[in-house]
């Protein structure tokens, strides 16, 4: 595929990932004369009438979608025996990998990813589309940590009934419980897909995991996540109400719309508390209970694919995963009945709301409320005296890595600043430590794209980027990067690189016109030989002077290159001689002054003493140098004019005698 040319203008170079249906490629739009990336549907199903029509559907349903966190599509068509997209070239590598490499990832860069995938995701949902596939694996990273979505391979319009068939597409990893039942989708389901993204980037784990498809998307539809702060303690209890919300099993109890989900993702990024922000029904998750599963063949749960239904039903028997957290079977197996448990379950609910609403309603006993004062902003000692001043007493104080605000600054406080506490409690603070410190990879030898790639999945950014000669770097491969290899940096900070330019260079001097000796002076003084290629005749470049040279004069050579050079014969002589070819033939004398150069004009005369056919005279004398194409003019007898008596008068007069 390397080297192809698509559509007149797209030429393919190297390849830089594979799909299940596709081929991704870098490439050059030699009409604009920037890289983009191609995508290319794989040979096997070129054939294959609905693997076809997604792809031109994803062309066509990425194209009309604006979002600064969308990939942009460019261009899409058919070639020969397969389908391509062009779209816009994205620096970096996507969500998953970073996962796989760096396990659990900041919690905030997390909200922040989140953030703006619901801003594409509310691109799409504006015009109708559902995704139908987030997932980390279409979520690209690029070096200055913003994200592009990309993949509308399976995308289609939410009143769509295209694909409402037995089986459905997507990952089964991150599919809703609606999706793997092959319900009616809404943009529900890609919120759903996206709490399962920030669960997996948050803990580092998938919530769910199998030996395929079909055990995965069972415990989509039936169990319970393991909640995310009891595999990473470090999450907040908002990013995991956010998370937790986002995969409600009723999709009524998600966030209405990807931008509630962003706004709630908003006021825990700037630490203002979650508020209204999440909806109030988040306490725990709805138990869909699954049919058996027919006996069906393992598929791959990475890839997006098409899976068996799950359909929903009473008496689920499908497998759980150990550590998984499931409200079903709990109660049956000790012959409690689904009714009689949700009885109690309600029963307890309401308990509990009852005792709670007493308890903010009158307070705790004998406790004296005040105003929590909000500290946040504050350095570590103001937030102190703040606390105690208002009667309150500083807890716990959690150092947090924050990239937004400068080291001993309070990001965050529990309970939070404006809320009633009692008099005397205790307050717990976050202060930041800046941003994370980790180690800087070493890039050293990888070429350019290779150490930009390394960079970013290591969570740092490319900064300035600068070339030096080395006589022991090949050309085009990282000789030098700041921070050194190995030392700590914060975590999105930048790495500078300094890559070669191969051996040391000079610019080739302008010798032209020069003497064949000056210019071999000149040459050498800047650390080159010449040598002399040719020779040729010159109307304008003196005898012995360069006339040409090659490399051209500004090129840039290793030093010791060899410049040729053609010297000057000087002005070409372009006389010739006047052959003398009086007394020749007109014949003779015509070939002759053709043959030296010559043009030919002749007139001819009458002579009594040259005989018809010979020349008598020529215009130029033989001997003299003329320019080549003069003409010269010859005079050829005509022999002797005629007599001017005219014979009938005589013999007229004759015969008048005789007749006398």
């Amino acid at each position: 595929m390397t080297g192809r040319v698509f559509a007149g203008r797209y030429e393919v170079g190297e390849r830089i990932g594979v799909g299940g249906m596709a081929e991704v490629y870098t490439a050059t739009d030699t009409t604009l004369g920037r890289v983009v990336a191609v995508k290319v549907m794989l040979p096997q199903y070129a054939d294959d009438a609905d693997f076809a029509r997604r792809f031109r559907q994803e062309a066509a349903a990425a194209a009309n979608l604006q979002s600064p966190y969308i990939v942009n599509v460019y261009d899409w068509g058919h070639d020969e025996d397969t389908y391509y997209i062009v779209m816009e070239y994205i620096r970096g590598s996507d969500l998953k990998t970073a996962i796989q490499q760096r396990g659990a990832i900041n919690q905030r860069k997390v909200a922040e990813i989140g953030s703006q995938v619901c801003q594409a995701l509310t691109a799409a949902h504006s015009q109708d589309i559902i995704h139908r596939d987030v997932k980390p694996q279409n979520i690209m990273v690029q070096p200055d940590g913003n994200v592009k979505v990309m993949d509308f391979g399976i995308a289609r319009a939410k009143n769509s009934t295209a694909d409402k068939t037995t089986v459905v597409l997507g990952t089964a990893h991150y599919a809703s419980p609606e999706q793997a039942q092959g319900k009616d989708l809404s943009p529900a389901s890609d919120i759903y897909s996206l709490g399962v993204v920030l669960y997996e980037a948050s803990t580092g784990k998938l919530p769910f995991d199998g030996p395929d498809a079909v055990s995965v998307a069972l415990m989509q539809v039936q169990d319970e996540p393991v909640p995310p702060r009891e595999i990473n303690p470090d999450i907040s209890p908002e990013l995991e109400t956010i998370i937790m919300c986002a995969m409600q099993k009723d999709p009524s109890k998600r966030f209405a719309t990807a931008s509630d989900m962003r706004q709630a993702l908003g006021a825990f990024i700037s630490g203002r508390g979650l508020g209204a922000t999440v909806p109030l029904e988040t306490d725990g998750f709805t138990s869909a209970q699954t049919q058996v599963m027919p006996a069906v063949a393992t598929l791959g749960s990475d890839a997006t694919k098409t899976m068996p239904i799950v359909p929903g039903g009473q008496h689920a028997a499908g497998p759980k995963q150990q550590g998984v957290r499931s409200y079903n079977g709990g109660a049956e197996k000790e012959g409690m009945s689904g009714k009689k448990k949700a009885g109690i379950v309600i029963g307890v609910i309401a308990a509990l709301a009852i005792i709670l609403g007493l308890v903010f309603a009158f307070g705790m006993p004998g406790g004296e409320k005040a105003e929590v004062p909000d500290v946040t902003g504050m350095t570590a000692d103001q937030a102190q005296m703040t606390i105690e001043q208002a009667g309150f007493k500083v807890g716990e104080v959690n150092n947090v890595y924050d990239d937004a605000t400068e080291p001993g600054t309070v990001v965050g406080q529990n309970p939070k600043g404006g809320s009633q506490a009692d008099k005397g409690s205790k307050i717990n603070i976050d202060v930041s430590q800046g941003s994370e410190e980790i180690e800087v990879p070493d890039v050293s030898g990888m070429t350019l794209d290779e150490a930009r790639k390394a960079i970013t999945v290591a969570g740092f950014s490319v900064g300035e980027t600068t070339k030096e000669y080395s006589d022991s770097v090949e050309e085009g491969h990282v000789m030098k990067q700041t921070p050194a290899a190995g030392s700590m940096a914060a975590q999105g900070s930048k790495v500078d690189l300094v890559v070669s330019q191969g051996t040391d260079q000079v610019e080739v001097p302008d010798v032209s016109g020069m003497s064949l000796d000056a210019a071999r002076s000149r040459l050498e003084k800047a650390g080159l030989k010449i040598s002399q290629a040719g020779t040729e005749n010159s109307s304008s470049v003196p005898a012995d002077s360069v006339i040409s040279q090659s490399p051209a004069a500004g090129n840039k050579v290793p030093k010791d290159t060899t410049v040729s050079v053609v010297v000057s014969l000087g002005k070409k002589d372009t006389t010739v001689s006047v052959p003398s070819v009086v007394g020749n033939s007109q014949q003779y004398a015509e070939s002759a002054l053709r043959d030296a150069g010559l043009s030919v004009n002749v007139v001819s005369n009458y002579s009594q003493s040259t005989p018809a056919g010979q020349v008598m005279q020529q215009s130029i004398s033989g001997g003299t140098r003329v320019e080549q194409g003069t003409t010269v003019t010859i005079e050829v007898s005509k022999g002797p004019a005629p007599s001017t008596t005219d014979p009938g008068e005589g013999s007229g007069s004759q015969q008048g005698t005789q007749g006398a």
